[in-house]
C-alpha cells in the first residue's frame, strides 16, 4: 500500500477497491484524501497528495516557502501548517487541518515544480507581507535577488529582481500586507548571501549609520580577491557575519586566511556570529558605531569578537 498521502482517484486508477480504502491501516483526512494510519508527517507528501486533490488550486504561504528553502524566521521555519489557496471563481478551501486562502493571482504567479501547483517565489513573498514582520520580509526578499553562486548553486540569475518584484507589488494594490510589501522593496539590497547578513544590515541602518557596502572585495576587479560581508572602504573596516557553516576545519582555516588578508591590507575586521545574532546585533553596532566614530576600533578580541588569530 501507498507510504505517503494520496488522492480517491489515484487509489481508484490503481486498483484499489473502496473496501481495501476502508480498513484500519488507511486514514481518511478529507475529502478524496487519505493517507496510512502510521503515517509520520511529511510536508512535501502532504502538500503533493492536497495539491493533486484540489484542481485549481495551489500551494501557497508558509506551505511554499517551506518546500522551497525561503528563509523564514525560526518560529516558522519548522512548520507544518498547510496553506492553499483558490482563485475566487472556485469555492472556499474547507479542508480540515488546511488554511484556505482565496486570492486574485495572475497565472505567471503560480507554477508547477516537480508535480506539486504552488505559488512562485515571489509570489509566495508577496503573500507573507501579511504575516511576517518588517525585517523578516527583507530577508525573504534580499534572497530573491541576490546574484547566485554558479560554482555552488547551478544557476548564473537571481531568482527575481526589484524591478520586477515591484511590478509584482504592483498587479495588487489592494493585497492585505501590501504596504509592508512596499516598504520591504525600499529596504532591499543586492549583495546578501543569509538572512543574519540582511538582520545586521538592517540593524546597523535602525542604529542611524550610514550603510554599509555588501560583499566587499579588497581589490576591486580581482575575481581571486577575498571578500567581506559588509564593510566600510573608506574606514578599511570589513564586517563578517560567520553562520554555522563556517565552524568545520577547512572553513575556519578559510576565513583566517581571509581576515588576515584585510588585516595585512591595513583593514580592521570584525566577526560576528549567531550569540551576536541572537541580542539582535545591538552589541555588534555598538562597536561598528565606535569604529566608524574613531576611526579606529579595539583590539577585537578584547572584545569578544574574533578577528582570525
Amino acid at each position: 500500500m501507498a507510504a505517503a498521502p494520496f488522492t480517491f482517484g489515484s487509489a481508484v486508477t490503481s486498483g484499489v477497491t473502496l473496501n481495501r480504502l476502508r480498513r484500519k491501516d488507511l486514514v481518511n483526512v478529507g475529502r478524496g484524501l487519505y493517507r496510512p494510519a502510521d503515517w509520520d508527517f511529511d510536508l512535501e507528501g502532504a502538500a503533493r497528495a492536497l495539491s493533486a486533490a484540489s484542481p485549481g488550486a495551489w500551494i501557497s504561504h508558509v506551505t511554499a516557502a517551506r518546500l522551497r528553502c525561503q528563509p523564514l524566521p525560526p518560529w516558522l521555519a519548522d512548520s507544518t501548517e498547510l496553506h492553499l489557496s483558490k482563485p475566487r471563481s472556485l469555492p472556499s478551501v474547507r479542508r480540515k487541518g488546511v488554511l484556505g486562502h482565496t486570492v486574485l493571482a495572475l497565472d505567471d504567479e503560480t507554477e508547477v515544480i516537480d508535480g506539486i501547483r504552488l505559488s512562485t517565489r515571489s509570489r509566495t513573498w508577496l503573500d507573507l507581507s501579511r504575516t511576517l514582520p518588517l525585517n523578516d520580509l527583507v530577508c525573504m526578499g534580499d534572497e530573491l535577488i541576490r546574484i547566485p553562486r554558479p560554482d555552488f548553486e547551478g544557476r548564473t540569475k537571481p531568482h527575481e529582481t526589484v524591478a520586477g518584484l515591484r511590478l509584482l507589488v504592483g498587479r495588487h494594490p489592494n493585497l492585505q500586507g501590501i504596504v509592508r510589501a512596499r516598504e520591504a522593496l525600499d529596504l532591499m539590497r543586492v549583495g546578501a548571501d543569509s538572512a543574519p547578513e540582511s538582520l545586521l544590515r538592517l540593524a546597523i541602518a535602525d542604529a542611524g549609520l550610514p550603510e554599509p557596502e555588501l560583499q566587499v572585495t579588497l581589490r576591486a576587479g580581482d575575481a581571486r580577491s577575498p571578500s567581506a560581508d559588509l564593510g566600510y572602504r573608506h574606514r578599511r573596516l570589513a564586517i563578517q557575519y560567520d553562520g554555522g557553516h563556517h565552524l568545520g576545519e577547512a572553513q575556519v582555516l578559510s576565513d583566517r586566511r581571509r581576515d588576515k588578508a584585510f588585516e595585512a591590507a591595513g583593514w580592521t575586521v570584525v566577526v560576528f556570529d549567531k550569540g551576536d545574532l541572537a541580542d539582535d546585533f545591538q552589541r555588534a553596532v555598538t562597536k561598528i558605531k565606535r569604529g566608524l566614530r574613531s576611526g579606529w576600533l579595539d583590539h577585537p578580541q578584547a572584545a569578544g569578537f574574533a578577528s582570525g588569530d
